[in-house]
């Protein structure tokens, strides 16, 4: 369905089994913005409340209650970014808002993680390639000097969609995310230069996705990072 079709989107092959219980992304109190599985009929339509419903129409529809209406720790910044996820909507009757913000969540904390990790197959599988250069040159530069880094998300609190956009068959979405996290870098000695090992710090960045909805590749890949005002978190490079 299409919330499954979302997280598969975003993980490579060795990933597909991985567990959202095992990343942290929401805290146990934030209620579930997952939308039930939903029954498609053999001419691919959706079988729930009220009968039978395009996929395109019922796109709309999250995305309109999703607007109007947050949920948990997801939401629409404003009616130009409806707008715009509704064009890609009509472009892609697969795109389901939920499961994307879903799965840009999995991704986030699968990325930062990574990062710090200094794990490039993993990054490489969820970046785009400027991004991923970006990331594996501040890896490189952080290994060459000694440099040690521990980075371990506690929860994200908010995820909103600031922007939706189509560029011919290519989508583009941005989306600011709000996370607790505690991260660490140490130097060469062990000594403690950036962060505080056991301090829960609040980490914003903005990051944009985009994917070919006309392409086979079911990936929205990770295009742009950049930070959220003075006073964010700079976890990972800034990219835009």
């Amino acid at each position: 369905m299409a919330a499954e079709l979302m997280i598969y989107a975003l993980i490579a092959a060795g990933l597909i089994f991985w567990l959202r219980s095992i990343l942290g992304t929401r805290s146990d109190d934030e209620p579930s913005a997952t939308m039930p599985k939903l029954e498609l009929s053999e001419d691919g339509k959706i079988i729930g409340l009220g009968g039978e419903t395009d996929l395109a129409t019922d796109g709309l529809a999250l995305i309109e209650e999703l607007a109007n209406n947050p949920k948990g720790n997801m939401a629409i910044d404003s009616k130009s970014v409806q707008d715009g996820l509704a064009d890609i909507v009509k472009l892609d009757r697969n795109f389901d808002v939920y499961a994307f913000l879903q799965a840009a969540q999995d991704a986030f904390v699968f990325t930062v993680e990574s990062f710090a990790d200094g794990d490039l197959e993993t990054l490489e599988d969820l970046l785009g390639p400027q991004v991923f250069d970006a990331f594996k040159n501040a890896i490189e530069a952080r290994q060459k000097s000694g440099e040690t880094m521990q980075t371990e998300i506690q929860s994200i609190k908010k995820s909103d969609i600031i922007e939706a956009r189509l560029d011919g068959q290519i989508a583009f979405i941005t989306v600011r995310f709000w996370a607790d996290e505690i991260s660490v870098t140490k130097d060469e000695d062990g000594n403690v230069i950036y962060g505080h090992p056991d301090k829960v710090t609040q980490m914003r960045d903005v990051w944009t996705f985009s994917r070919d909805v006309k392409s086979k590749d079911p990936r929205w890949l990770v295009v742009e990072t950049r930070e959220d005002g003075a006073n964010d978190n700079e976890t990972i490079p800034n990219t835009h």
